[in-house]
């Protein structure tokens, strides 16, 4: 069949939607997501992304012919629909949980060691916003209801079709594992296994665009709706294009809000799920075929906005990165240094208490000071899953020198390459209905800093570890 591809990406701060014609982008469009309010818990934007998207599609739609619609999103979010309409708002994950109620619900998780889901705050288990669910609306979660992770919403929002797929499952949900490819004991004995509608592969089409919304929006009525994937996994599948990457041992580190690290074993290596250190935000995902993928991951996006404020300059400003590149030894020789974390519970540091040491007054040492944090941070947690000999960093961090040519000087042992493209995700999501499909830029590789970071590395996690033994 002849016609566009669309890709929604929906993220936890932004939604995209882009418009491809094979592997060239026609158009994109974006969207914040706002966090409504007045609920009982707080709740993801979920009306108002469908409304953006609804009249995206007309736009997109008066381009040409759509041939099929690919989501992707964000972890840690599902929604559960009664009757064919959706039955609550999806909790956000940030929401905080009771004491009490948050205790009660880590007594009944399985071992990680089955699950590859580490026990994270807040609801970014999705095992946990179900016990809260379950707790705030007693009969929402049971006979008659079906559980739908984020993507597989959008899908069936789009083709009414309702369906289960691996990388959400697995993206540290308690709900699944994945060495035994089938729910986790703790899900069937809450009954949520049942719940959950038949699995599907990700890039399996659920059926044609809903007639109702094909006559709304002017998208082609025989418009395939693909059941779709988690975003990192779709950034993972995007990597394994180029053939630097490939199906070699390699480490895709994908970053935006989150800094997620997902690394591709050599072929025939056994992954010991046991041997990952849940207690530093590791955890197992599992790829869009299944396989499994030792990950790490911290809130490197988040962490950076906090510490640059998020009405300076950015980090990854291109312009800037010469005088940010320029900056970094004076703010080293100044003993400016960030001590981690900035964003408590999440990461190799989780319960360490962030500050500077020496902040800069210079602006541009200060972001070259925590370009250089970023990049220590991520040093431990590609450590921490063995990352070695290939590390593609992909996303909006990409682009930020400092950061990237940091990691390079700090592993010198691999090659470390950024990918020139901006919507890596979404191209991630296309090699579901071309898997044979090939980037059309290249990989750059990625030069070391002219300074040595040896001693301020060694320094920095010294005083970092202290901070985690001692919290």
């Amino acid at each position: 069949m002849r016609g566009h591809l669309i890709v929604l990406d929906v993220g936890k701060t932004m939604a995209k939607l882009t418009l491809w014609d094979g592997g060239a982008l026609i158009d994109r469009c974006t969207r914040h997501n706002g966090r409504p309010g007045g609920g009982d818990y707080a709740a993801l934007d979920v009306d108002g992304i469908e409304a953006w998207l609804l009249e995206t599609l007309r736009r997109f739609a008066s381009q040409g012919p759509v041939r099929a619609i690919i989501p992707v999103a964000h972890g840690a979010a599902a929604a559960i629909v009664r009757n064919g309409q959706l039955a609550a708002p999806p909790m956000d994950y940030e929401q905080a949980m009771p004491t009490a109620s948050r205790d009660g619900y880590e007594r009944g998780r399985d071992d990680f060691a089955r699950t590859g889901s580490p026990c994270l705050p807040d609801g970014l288990n999705l095992g946990a916003q179900l016990d809260r669910l379950e707790s705030l609306r007693p009969g929402l979660i049971g006979e008659g209801a079906t559980i739908l992770l984020w993507p597989q919403y959008w899908a069936w929002l789009l083709s009414g079709v309702a369906a289960s797929e691996v990388t959400s499952l697995s993206c540290h949900s308690d709900l699944w594992a994945p060495t035994e490819g089938r729910p986790s004991p703790m899900a069937e004995r809450r009954g949520w296994a049942s719940l959950l509608p038949p699995l599907r592969g990700a890039g399996e089409a659920l059926g044609p665009i809903r007639p109702a919304l094909a006559a709304a929006t002017g998208i082609s009525a025989d418009a395939k709706i693909l059941c779709g994937l988690h975003d990192s996994n779709a950034a993972l599948l995007a990597a394994r294009g180029f053939p630097e990457i490939a199906e070699e041992e390699s480490t895709v580190l994908s970053t935006g809000t989150w800094f997620v690290a997902m690394r591709t074993p050599a072929p025939g290596t056994r992954v010991d799920m046991a041997s990952l250190p849940e207690a530093r935000d590791c955890l197992v995902n599992v790829d869009a075929y299944g396989r499994p993928v030792p990950s790490a991951r911290f809130m490197g996006g988040r962490e950076i906005e906090t510490l640059t404020g998020i009405d300076t300059r950015r980090i990854d400003i291109v312009p800037d990165q010469p005088a940010l590149i320029s900056a970094l030894p004076a703010a080293m020789a100044s003993g400016a240094m960030v001590l981690p974390t900035f964003a408590a519970g999440f990461g190799p540091f989780a319960h360490a208490r962030g500050r500077w040491t020496a902040m800069p007054a210079d602006e541009c040492e200060r972001r070259a000071a925590v370009s250089l944090y970023a990049a220590l941070v991520a040093d431990v947690a590609l450590d921490l899953i063995g990352s070695r000999e290939r590390l593609l960093i992909e996303g909006r961090f990409a682009e930020a020198q400092v950061f990237v040519r940091a990691l390079a000087t700090l592993r010198p042992q691999t090659k470390v390459y950024v990918a020139n493209a901006h919507n890596d995700v979404s191209f991630g999501a296309l090699r579901l209905v071309d898997p044979g499909l090939k980037p059309t830029s290249r990989l750059t590789r990625v030069l070391p800093l002219d300074v040595s970071l040896d001693g301020y590395r060694s320094e920095w996690r010294r005083a970092a570890e202290q901070m985690e033994q001692a919290a």
